[in-house]
């Protein structure tokens, strides 16, 4: 193995494929039109949140502009990022339900320089309801984010853990999905069905949308289901499957406590270093 437990002596990486080499990305000449991506995941605790406000991170320490879009009515992205929910005056929620409120009053800049957040508290468990009645209620969110598609590299999406109309209308405005999963077999009893409904977004609303690639987290090398699953999981998804795996740490529930990115919370840790690897591979997968 490894110093970091990633690969063993002949390159290969904990997937069991063979460790590739993703490039730096290359300085943008100007920034524009965002990819939009929906970090997505009906089961709860798989670490999309985590992964959304980590990614974002460090694809903004690469030189992107990003946006993250907190869908979740838990807040735990707003949260994540060290944003008091009684502070915050234009949520997600106006944005899409009140033709009043732009866009632009919503975002609010983040302690990362480059990655700026539209916050969202329990007003948003409401709007499922108001929806429902609403005339192409499924590209809500869509018209929301046109004013600003233009303005950023990335736009992520943190969907919260259902398969419901909010989580709908973020898959029908984006550009594709990355799914977290948690490495043991009730996160993969549960990638079939997901799968199942990206695909029939794709048919009937989104004709553009598809699976940028299932991250792997929370694995631990050390025991032998983890290990069972990483297998499982290749051998159904093959390529689909980030070469990046995200280890289990206590760094994660630090920098949630600490409403910070692992960029800054701890630069130089294992953890910060596979963030900017899978950055470097969602940018290699979406150019």
């Amino acid at each position: 193995m490894s110093d970091d437990g990633l690969f063993d002596a002949q390159g290969v990486g904990l997937t069991g494929r063979p460790l590739r080499e993703f490039p730096e990305p290359k300085p943008l000449e100007k920034h524009g039109p965002a990819t939009i991506i929906s970090m997505c995941n009906q089961k709860g605790g798989v670490g999309k949140t985590t992964s959304t406000i980590n990614l974002g991170a460090c694809l903004a320490e690469a030189g992107r502009k990003v946006l993250l879009v907190d869908l979740d009515p838990q807040g735990a992205l707003s949260a994540g990022l060290g944003l008091n929910h009684d502070e915050i005056e234009d949520t997600v929620y106006d944005v899409m339900l009140d033709n009043r409120v732009s866009i632009h009053s919503a975002i609010v800049p983040t302690g990362v320089p480059g990655m700026d957040l539209v916050p969202a508290n329990i007003d948003l468990s409401a709007a499922e309801i108001q929806l429902v009645n609403e005339v192409g209620r499924e590209h809500t969110l869509a018209r929301a984010l046109r004013p600003v598609h233009r303005d950023y590299d990335f736009i992520i999406v943190d969907c919260q853990p259902s398969l419901g109309l909010l989580t709908v209308n973020a898959l029908a405005c984006s550009d594709g999905v990355i799914i977290p999963m948690e490495c043991e077999f009730f996160s993969l009893r549960g990638l079939a069905l997901l799968t199942d409904t990206v695909e029939k977004v794709s048919e009937r609303i989104n004709f553009d949308l598809e699976t940028i690639g299932i991250l792997v987290t929370m694995y631990d090398r050390r025991t032998k289901h983890a290990r069972e699953v990483m297998s499982r999981v290749v051998e159904f998804f093959g390529e689909k499957v980030f070469d990046t795996v995200i280890t289990r740490t206590v760094r994660f529930p630090e920098t949630s406590v600490a409403g910070e990115a692992i960029t800054t919370w701890a630069p130089n840790s294992q953890a910060a270093k596979q963030y900017r690897d899978l950055a470097r591979e969602v940018i290699e997968r979406t150019s």
